[in-house]
């Protein structure tokens, strides 16, 4: 029996070779866009002696996948969906499928080649060059050797093929579809221009037209990454822990859920699970936006790629790695993607109307002035321009070179100026989309704040004895590269505190450090170290911290205390938001911290409104909630973590820190802020201000010299000299014009 389904060409062919060379497999389940494969067996072979033939399975399947073309199976062999993944597989009964067992194996880490419109500006970038030097070459030979025309000719040849070549692919291609566009109508004005004997002009406007095309093309290169960044920082191996207490390091993939596996200080947690054994603190900024330490302990969740602080912890899977934390947020970063409305240019959204109506324009006037007025419809006389010279001189007068000119001079300009600047702009539909956002969201940790704690203040039970805490936490966490430790050790050394010797230094796995001073024990850590201890009674009557600080204990022989620390909040943020809000837009906080802390914050630096303690799906969700919270609402979101790379994504603008940002929040940012300085985000912001007042100036002018020149040659005898002088003219206007983003200031 043969199957067909709609899903590509002839992938299942190799998905069937496989089974054929593998009688132990039964199936194989493929799912290419969350990258998932997995093989159903009867017995319980070996899946390692698999993976290399399926890799390369994978690897011929990932490339023949294609929309829109018609899968057949052979004979003996079924095919079918099951959700977004297809199943291919033997012909059996539904009786003998229930005992398949399935299992998930790797999907192989295949460099997929560079798709070739990927490197369309490259081409465009080198035929345009061609172009713009045959022009040069042709114009030098004019004036150098007028009397052999047909080496300016012959060069001018050269660059009409090179400036064209783009655009005479696009026209055949859209004449194969009965449709034309702008650049037929370049194509026509090219020739038009040729047939009235002025090739330099004809060069000129093909070389403007098919730069801005590889100009284009670049920006849409660098935006299109892939997310691959997170899948590199994933962990790759797991420790497992056996029934008998063993260990056995293992490939990620190969995890299953309900198995145990063990993470040590400094390691990455390999998988979504729930501690099972042992206690600790992770480092989940990058994935929650929490700046200080999470303490796990039994029954506490922790997630795919967070870090292990402090002590030894045994959890058990609770999700496939394929299906973690981490791999979600992948998702919803693909997911956030198709929410952009896509940014279209001017000159394309208009392009095929205003080449039908200069195309016909011409040709109705050529007829107005032959069969209407009586001209002559070719032959040009000393007293008489032909119809068709008239005709063709419109054609030149109405070319939309300064129109095409107008936005990409004035968005290459602005790039300029932000590179120089310390703003890197990811091609220019964030330049113009930047200047019509009236509302900011702003992660907190690392964005509005540094990422890295601060000493807030030292306390010490009864008071008075506060610089002997201070001496003494200096001491214990001068040998810790923990990140409250740097906080405490930075703060004793601008303090100038003594550093005290310590002896017999270790770590309490999963609570803090001890060490000996002065022939008595003495201990820094957490409130649990008091609480377990003769003095848990005293303990539980100590105040709590304040909700948006952070604490560790000091324990000395005749000494009590603790540091209080807090996410230090960049100096520059309360003035940027105050300048922000002064030009009229509203600033929201979307953090996964704590409430308490992101109030605290918001409550110093004047935020709007703050949403506090969201999961990555959660920002998404505000984002999209701040888009529809009122008329024309357009959101720029500006984060720096893993967690805020969907709403980034989701965003209409996505503004990353370029310093300190996550590989995943930079892949997503179409304005990176590269030295970390929140100030350089009020300085894009006016610049794209800028620059759209300059673009419409740009098209204001452009269009209104098309529209005189037009009127003035319907009427008139416009000579071709004035013609090509005027809209040359407009031309360079609009370029020096563009060229005040570039010399003036935007801070």
């Amino acid at each position: 029996m043969t199957h067909r389904l709609e899903a590509g060409s002839d992938w299942v062919r190799e998905l069937v070779n496989f089974l054929r060379e593998q009688p132990g497999v039964r199936a194989v389940r493929i799912d290419p866009e969350a990258h998932r494969v997995a093989v159903a067996t009867l017995d319980d072979i070996n899946l390692a002696d698999l993976q290399e033939r399926l890799a390369a399975t994978i690897a011929a399947v990932e490339v023949r996948l294609g929309p829109g073309r018609t899968a057949v199976t052979p004979s003996g062999y079924s095919l079918r969906k099951e959700g977004g993944a297809m199943v291919v597989g033997r012909d059996t009964c539904v009786t003998a499928e229930k005992f398949w067992n399935w299992r998930e194996m790797k999907w192989p880490e295949v460099k997929p080649a560079v798709p070739a419109d990927q490197q369309e500006w490259r081409k465009l970038a080198i035929l345009a060059g061609t172009c713009g030097l045959a022009g040069i070459g042709g114009m030098t030979a004019e004036l150098v050797a007028p009397e052999r025309g047909w080496i300016a000719l012959s060069i001018y040849v050269i660059g009409l093929i090179a400036g064209g070549w783009d655009a005479a692919v696009d026209t055949w291609e859209n004449l194969r579809k009965r449709e034309i566009d702008i650049h037929f109508l370049m194509l026509a004005v090219a020739a038009g221009a040729v047939a009235i004997g002025a090739w330099g002009e004809a060069v000129l406007l093909l070389f403007l037209f098919s730069a801005s095309g590889a100009m284009e093309e670049f920006a849409l290169d660098r935006t299109q990454r892939e997310v691959s960044a997170l899948l590199k920082t994933a962990p790759k191996q797991a420790t497992l822990v056996r029934a008998d207490g063993t260990e056995q390091a293992v490939a990620v993939e190969q995890l299953q859920v309900g198995q145990r596996v063990r993470v040590k200080p400094g390691e990455a947690f390999a998988a979504d699970g729930t501690v099972a054994d042992g206690k600790s603190a992770s480092d989940e900024s990058a994935l929650t936006g929490e700046a200080n330490p999470v303490e796990k302990g039994i029954g506490d969740p922790v997630f795919s790629g967070t870090l292990n602080l402090w002590g030894a912890i045994d959890f058990d899977v609770a999700r496939l790695p394929s299906e973690s934390t981490l791999q979600k947020i992948i998702r919803l970063i693909q997911t956030a993607q198709k929410l952009k409305a896509p940014s279209e240019r001017f000159t394309d959204k208009f392009g095929t109307r205003y080449t039908y109506l200069v195309i016909g324009g011409s040709f109705a006037m050529f007829l107005v002035w032959w069969l209407g007025f009586g001209l002559p419809a070719f032959a040009n006389t000393p007293e008489t321009r032909s119809a068709f010279y008239r005709a063709m001189t419109l054609m030149v007068v109405a070319s939309p070179c300064a129109l095409v000119l107008s936005i990409p001079s004035a968005v290459l300009a602005a790039i300029a100026w932000g590179a120089r600047h310390g703003v890197l702009f990811r091609g220019g539909a964030a330049i113009e989309k930047l200047a019509d956002v009236n509302i900011v969201a702003m992660d907190k940790t690392g964005t509005l704040t540094t990422g890295e704690l601060s000493v807030a203040g030292y306390e010490s039970f009864p008071p008075g004895r506060e610089t002997e805490v201070m001496e003494l936490a200096y001491a214990l966490e001068s040998r810790s590269e923990h990140p409250l430790a740097r906080a405490i050790v930075r703060d004793a050394r601008a303090r100038g505190v003594r550093l005290i010797p310590l002896e017999d230094f270790r770590n309490i796995v999963g609570q803090g450090v001890r060490g000996s001073y002065g022939g008595a024990q003495a201990l820094l850590g957490r409130r649990e170290l008091l609480e377990a201890g003769p003095l848990a009674g005293w303990a539980a009557k100590l105040p709590p911290a304040p909700a948006e600080l952070a604490e560790v204990w000091v324990v000395g022989r005749d000494i009590l205390g603790r540091v209080l620390l807090r996410d230090q909040i960049r100096a520059e943020s309360k003035k940027v938001l105050a300048e922000l809000k002064r030009m009229g837009l509203r600033t929201v906080m979307l953090t996964g911290d704590r409430r308490q802390a992101a109030e605290a914050v918001a409550r110093e630096l004047g935020l709007d409104e703050v949403r506090a303690h969201l999961t990555p799906e959660q920002k998404v969700e505000a984002i999209q909630e701040l888009r529809r919270s009122r008329p024309a609402a357009r959101v720029a979101m500006v984060g720096d973590g893993v967690n805020d790379a969907p709403s980034l994504a989701a965003a209409d603008v996505s503004v990353a820190m370029g310093a300190r940002g996550s590989d995943a929040a930079l892949e997503q940012a179409e304005v990176i802020l590269m030295h970390d300085r929140i100030e350089s985000f009020l300085a894009a912001e006016r610049l794209s201000r800028r620059a759209k007042v300059i673009i419409r100036q740009n098209l204001t002018l452009s269009l209104g010299v098309v529209v005189v020149m037009v009127l003035a040659t319907a009427v008139g005898a416009v000579p071709l000299a004035v013609g090509v002088g005027a809209h040359e003219g407009s031309t360079l206007v609009v370029c020096i014009n563009s060229l005040r983003l570039l010399f003036g200031r935007n801070e």
